[in-house]
């Protein structure tokens, strides 16, 4: 369990954490948007909250009082003033993902019992359409983009408007609003990685013992500014990206795409940014090109151990041309969703740029451990955060076994769902279905999922992500997916293979290579270049090279069942 190395500030709901900061930072900068034209436009945390106030004060004068909420739509201020709306003294809030197809997307509306919906332009057709379904309680649409309601659709905007003269009027439903920080007042879906997605009931006492908790432990101050970039449907930036910086009174901006993440950075002085591991190699593959560029490069790697022990403040004036190149203000960057490889972990701390690695689930609000300034080792998630107490069971002969946790994250249950609540909570502990092992220090270790161990006819266990991110530093391969192949002659007898996705234009130019044929031979010769560092039982037999991308959640996370069933029907 992580020590409080900060003062913070104690909140019982989402509701009070705005009062609260409204006071302490509200002539500050929340958030600054850039306009089609390029135009900068500031909202302080006092607008911002007056925004809240009115928008909600409206939606209970539609008769939504109680009732379940959806948004969906890119990262952008209103899908955030939408949220608290709702959650802060209307109804119940539903984040819905805005990748997902449209058959999909009327299936959770369903499942939800949404009445209302606000939404962007890019989904107005596809909510439109839902709309007039009869399975749906569906009643009232509004639009994020709409300056004026138009044929049965309410303006977001409008509706602000509204609400700022019920209140100028005397109306105290919304502001005056009592919140039940143990009562369900979040709807999130799962990801869906192996089945189909649950619904997942948090309380505001869930999310606000989570914001607590990080913000007693990360240097994150209102004098920072945080990338928005995640999508913001998705639990992680939802807590460590939008609510922590409103908790934190800082300044939140938006990313213009996956593509101008390093541009951004440098053109908004962006201090602080929580991401996935794929951004963070992208960005620092950016950094080495320019190492390279400026002829650097081969003096650091010759210099690293002379670098090595130099303090943050002494590297970042070594390597001052890559701080400025990312906007000259980079104090913490946080890595999550998935496995950082610990190799461009060191590379970035050897730069003077501080990363640290992050694990959460939906169920837990989410944040379970993350490193810290103090408190980090390379390749570990850190130690749980201060409120959450972490443990593992049904260890093995190494210590690895599966990752229970306990704490006032931890999620109310799944939602109509008393089956999967009582299989993953027992006794108040959270099973959360990850393998890992604790250091006699508490840094926490995660070795993989539970439910993707392969178990070999020895009895030994396979980690395919531990695999796959060896795959993965082959050059000119973009990911892979490890997976177990049955012998015909011996059911029981179970051989490792892989699934590469390579970059056909990587491989011919590193390797030098041009038909097919040349490629299966040079990237097999590098798998057998990985077999010779492991174990025989762990030895990679078969090879699948394709250059279609594996079947992901929008979370990017690997679906497994789907990729075997799409390698099953290849095969037969």
């Amino acid at each position: 369990m992580e020590k409080r190395l900060y003062d913070y500030l104690e909140i019982t709901d989402l509701k009070d954490m705005l009062n609260k900061t409204r006071k302490l930072y509200g002539k500050k900068p929340a958030y600054k948007i850039k306009s089609e034209e390029g135009k900068y436009k500031t909202f302080t945390h006092e607008e911002v909250r007056k925004m809240v106030d009115c928008l909600g004060t409206a939606l209970i004068n539609l008769g939504l009082k109680g009732k379940r909420i959806a948004v969906i739509g890119e990262n952008r201020y209103e899908w955030e003033i939408a949220y608290l709306s709702i959650v802060c003294g209307t109804g119940i809030v539903v984040p819905l993902d805005k990748s997902l197809p449209e058959n999909e997307l009327e299936d959770l509306i369903e499942r939800s019992e949404i009445e209302a919906i606000f939404y962007s332009k890019k989904y107005e057709q596809a909510i439109e359409k839902i709309r007039y379904s009869e399975k749906n309680k569906l009643k009232h649409l509004i639009a994020m983009d709409l300056d004026i309601h138009s044929e049965g659709v309410y303006s977001q905007k409008e509706l602000i408007e509204v609400g700022d003269k019920l209140i100028k009027e005397g109306n105290r439903e919304f502001i005056d609003a009592q919140i039940n920080a143990e009562e369900m007042s979040i709807m999130l879906f799962t990801s869906g990685t192996t089945s189909r997605s649950k619904v997942v009931a948090l309380s505001h006492k869930n999310i606000c013992s989570n914001l607590m908790d990080i913000g007693s432990i990360l240097n994150v101050t209102s004098e920072d500014t945080l990338l928005s970039i995640l999508p913001i449907h998705h639990v992680f930036e939802c807590t460590v990206g939008f609510l922590f910086s409103l908790y934190k009174g800082a300044q939140t901006v938006f990313c213009d795409g996956l593509r101008h993440v390093v541009e951004n950075l440098k053109e908004y002085q962006v201090s602080v940014m929580a991401c996935v591991p794929a951004i963070y190699e992208k960005i620092f593959l950016i950094i080495r090109k320019q190492l390279e560029k400026q002829g650097k490069l081969e003096e650091i790697l010759q210099n690293e151990e002379k670098y090595k022990d130099a303090s943050m403040e002494e590297k970042k004036e070594i390597f001052k041309e890559i701080h400025n190149m990312l906007g000259g203000k980079i104090k913490l960057f946080i890595s999550g969703a998935a496995a950082l490889d610990p190799k461009i972990e060191a590379k970035y701390r050897l730069l003077g740029l501080n990363i640290v690695q992050g694990y959460g689930l939906t169920e837990t609000s989410p944040v379970v451990a993350v490193g810290t300034n103090k408190y980090y080792k390379t390749g570990s998630i850190g130690k749980t955060v201060p409120s959450v107490e972490a443990k593992v069971v049904n260890a093995n002969s190494e210590g690895i076994g599966e990752l229970i946790v306990k704490g006032p994250s931890v999620m109310l249950g799944y939602y109509n769902d008393k089956k999967a609540t009582r299989e993953a909570v027992k006794d108040e502990w959270f099973y959360t279905g990850d393998l890992a092992k604790i250091d006699e220090e508490g840094y926490v270790y995660i070795c993989g999922r539970k439910k993707s161990v392969i178990v070999l006819k020895n009895g030994k266990n396979i980690f395919p992500e531990e695999m796959e991110n060896l795959v993965n530093k082959i050059e000119g391969v973009e990911e892979s997916f490890i997976f177990g192949k049955q012998r015909t002659e011996d059911k029981n007898d179970i051989r490792i293979n892989v699934k590469i996705v390579f970059n056909r234009e990587i491989v011919k130019d590193a390797y030098k290579v041009e038909t097919d044929e040349e490629i299966y031979s040079v990237l097999s010769k590098k798998i057998k270049e990985i077999n010779q560092t492991m174990p025989r039982y762990k030895s990679i037999k078969g090879i699948i090279l394709t250059e279609e991308p594996l079947i992901k959640t929008t979370t990017n996370k690997i679906k497994r069942q789907d990729n075997l069933d799409a390698i099953e029907k290849l095969n037969n």
